[in-house]
C-alpha cells in the first residue's frame, strides 16, 4: 500500500548519497590512477576533465585553489595520480573526483603516437611556415569538410552569413570520428581541390576526447591538408585541442566559429573602413586643394609676379585696340564692298537693256536674211532646176534629153527635157 512505501525526492536521494560517500573514510581521500580525457579549461579557473582507462572512466573535476598548485600543465592523453575525495554533484546527480592534487605519471598510448607522427612529419618538413599559403581576402566560395548533423556546420555557415553574405558556403559531409573517419576527411579535401570547388577550406569538428579527435591525427589526414592547393584552415575542438591537423594546415583556429571569422572578412567592417577611406580622401584633397590655393596667391603677390600682370594687362589692351582697329577695318571693307556690289548691279542693269536692244535688232535682221534666203524663195513658189550638178540659168545650160532635178520648198523632181523654147523669137 502507498503508506507503507519510502517515497524520497531527486534531490533527498541525492543528499543521501552525498551524505553515504563523503561519510565513507576510504573515499574521503583516495588516489587515481588513469589518463587524461576531454580536459576544459575553465574560465573561473576550475578544470573539468575525465579520468579513464582499459575499463571505465570517471568525471573529475580541479577547483581554481588546487589547480594553481599544479607544477605541470595537464593535457589530454597524459597519464597521471589523482588525489581527492569522491562525491555526488547533487544538481546533475553525477559523483565524481574532486582533485586536490595531481603528478604526472606517464603519457597515455595515443598520446605517444601523436608525439611520435607530429616528430616524424616536422623532420620531413611537412609543417615547414615556407610552405603555408595567405587566405584570399575576399574568397567567394568557402568549402567545408565535416559532419553534416555536428553542432559545428551550423556555426560556421551562421558566422559566414553574417560577416560575409557575398561568399557562398559549399559542405562536402564526411565521417569526424570513428573508423574510416580520417580516410573520409581526406578524400572530402582532394574532392575540393580534384574539382576547384572553393578558394578556401575550414576543415574539422567541434570538441571532444583525444579519440574523438584521433581521426584529424591521423597521418593520412595531415598529408591531404598539407597536399591541399586550396589554403586550410584547421578548426578542430576547442581552445585547447591540439591536432596533427593544426601543425599541417595553413591556419590553425580555435573553434569553427573562428575559423568561419577567419576565412572571410567581416562586411560591417569593410564598409566602415571603406567610409574611413573615402572621408580620409576628401580631407587629404581638400588640404592639398587650400594649400595650392595658398601657394598661388603667394605666387601671384610676389613682384615679379606683380609686373607680370601689369605686362599681361597692358597686352590685354594692346589685344583690344587692334581688335576694335581690325573690326573697324572689316567693316569698310564690308562698306566698300556693298557699294560695289550696288554698282555692279546697276551696270548688269544696263547690259541686260542693251542685250534686250541687241536681241531686238538680231531679230530683225533675221528676218531680213530670211527673205533673202533662197529658201524664202522656194516657200514664196519659186523652185530651181539643176543638170549636171549646176544651176540652170539660160537655154544653153541644157539640151534636148538632158535630165534636170528640179528643187522646190518641200522636196525634187527628176525629169528629162524634151524641148527648149527661146521666149525672145516669136513662135508661130
Amino acid at each position: 500500500m502507498a503508506e507503507n512505501r519510502r517515497i524520497a525526492t531527486v534531490t533527498q536521494l541525492n543528499a543521501f548519497l552525498r551524505a553515504l560517500l563523503d561519510n565513507t573514510p576510504v573515499l574521503s581521500d583516495v588516489w587515481v590512477r588513469g589518463e587524461i580525457s576531454n580536459i576544459k579549461f575553465h574560465s573561473s579557473g576550475h578544470v573539468y576533465l575525465t579520468l579513464k582507462d582499459e575499463g571505465g572512466a570517471l568525471a573529475a573535476v580541479m577547483f581554481r585553489t588546487a589547480a594553481q598548485r599544479l607544477s605541470f600543465r595537464p593535457e589530454n592523453g597524459a597519464k597521471v595520480l589523482a588525489r581527492g575525495r569522491v562525491s555526488v554533484y547533487e544538481r546533475s546527480g553525477t559523483y565524481q573526483l574532486y582533485i586536490e592534487e595531481m603528478e604526472q605519471e606517464g603519457q597515455g598510448e595515443l598520446y605517444v603516437k601523436f608525439v611520435e607522427l607530429k616528430r616524424r612529419l616536422e623532420a620531413e618538413g611537412l609543417f615547414d611556415q615556407r610552405r603555408k599559403r595567405p587566405l584570399p581576402r575576399f574568397p567567394r566560395v568557402v568549402g567545408i569538410c565535416t559532419s553534416p548533423t555536428g553542432a559545428a556546420v551550423r556555426d560556421i555557415i551562421n558566422v559566414l552569413r553574417r560577416r560575409w553574405p557575398l561568399c557562398r558556403a559549399v559542405l562536402c559531409p564526411c565521417l569526424v570520428q570513428g573508423e574510416g573517419a580520417a580516410a573520409s576527411v581526406a578524400a572530402a579535401i582532394e574532392r575540393f581541390n580534384r574539382e576547384g570547388l572553393a578558394d578556401v577550406l575550414i576543415v574539422g569538428r567541434g570538441g571532444g576526447s583525444i579519440e574523438d579527435l584521433w581521426a584529424f591525427n591521423e597521418e593520412l589526414t595531415a598529408r591531404a591538408v598539407a597536399a591541399s592547393e586550396i589554403p586550410v584552415i584547421s578548426a578542430v575542438g576547442h581552445e585547447t585541442d591540439f591536432t596533427i591537423c593544426d601543425f599541417a594546415a595553413d591556419f590553425r583556429a580555435p573553434t569553427p566559429s573562428a575559423a568561419a571569422e577567419l576565412a572571410v572578412p567581416d562586411a560591417a567592417a569593410c564598409a566602415e573602413r571603406v567610409a574611413q577611406l573615402t572621408q580620409g580622401l576628401k580631407t587629404r584633397l581638400g588640404q592639398k586643394a587650400a594649400n595650392s590655393r595658398r601657394q598661388l596667391e603667394l605666387l601671384m603677390n610676389r613682384a615679379g609676379i606683380t609686373g607680370f600682370r601689369r605686362r599681361l594687362g597692358e597686352m590685354q589692351m594692346n589685344v583690344d585696340s587692334l581688335s576694335a582697329r581690325g573690326e573697324q577695318a572689316i567693316r569698310r571693307r564690308l562698306r566698300d564692298g556693298r557699294q560695289s556690289l550696288a554698282m555692279c548691279a546697276r551696270g548688269e542693269q544696263a547690259m541686260l537693256r542693251r542685250l534686250r536692244d541687241a536681241g531686238h535688232a538680231l531679230a530683225s535682221c533675221a528676218g531680213r536674211l530670211n527673205a533673202l534666203s533662197p529658201l524664202g524663195v522656194l516657200e514664196r513658189g519659186y523652185s530651181v532646176a539643176v543638170s549636171d550638178g549646176k544651176a540652170v540659168r539660160r537655154l544653153g545650160d541644157v539640151s534636148v534629153g538632158s535630165e534636170l532635178w528640179t528643187t522646190l520648198a518641200d522636196g525634187k523632181i527628176r525629169s528629162v527635157v524634151t524641148d527648149k523654147i527661146d521666149e525672145g523669137k516669136d513662135n508661130i
